[in-house]
């Protein structure tokens, strides 16, 4: 069964390459959600004024690669206690959440959630929102596949985030 999930982890760039990599993934799509604007540019989300977070959107199949598996994945990218953006990327654009498609997706967020505030893994309050799934919006076409399509220019920009650095001290123990 084809399900949707969507994520704000910060600049959507980073967000795309740790989901496409498994099986019954079969599309990360970036783009915006959230907001108040219709038909967002990259440029409203980044000026912070249209209430759009830069998201991602996963299609995957539920019997293959569930949704608790991609949460798994989805805390291990961003730094959940920081609610003002994810690394050298702030703002409100950049603030993480899990926007659900149901109850069922809610529950699991939820439960997720409070699994990694009881974990000791961070000092400070997760703080990763859990709202209602609204329109999602696709990024523009330069956008998608940042990581393939601008490889040199992905590196850099993601070797001077923090967000690598993050994963390690936190996930990689």
């Amino acid at each position: 069964m084809i399900e949707k999930a969507t994520f704000a982890g910060g600049c959507f760039w980073c967000m795309v390459k740790p989901f496409v990599e498994w099986d019954g993934i079969h599309k990360v799509t970036s783009g915006y959600m959230g907001g108040h604007l219709e038909n967002p540019t990259y440029e409203d989300v980044k000026k912070g004024n249209s209430g759009h977070l830069e998201v991602v959107e996963i299609e995957f199949d539920s019997s293959i690669f569930s949704y608790e598996q991609l949460l798994d994945i989805y805390w291990m990218q961003i730094d959940p206690t920081d609610a003002y953006g994810q690394f050298h990327d702030r703002g409100e654009s950049y603030a993480t959440a899990i926007f659900t498609y149901s109850e069922e997706q809610k529950r699991i967020a939820q439960a997720s959630k409070e699994k990694l505030a009881n974990s000791g893994r961070f000092d400070k309050p997760i703080v990763t929102t859990i709202r209602d799934a609204q329109h999602f919006y696709p990024a523009e076409d330069y956008h998608q596949d940042y990581y393939k399509k601008e490889p040199d220019h992905y590196k850099q920009d993601r070797a001077v985030s923090g967000r690598d650095e993050f994963i390690a001290q936190h996930w990689k123990k």
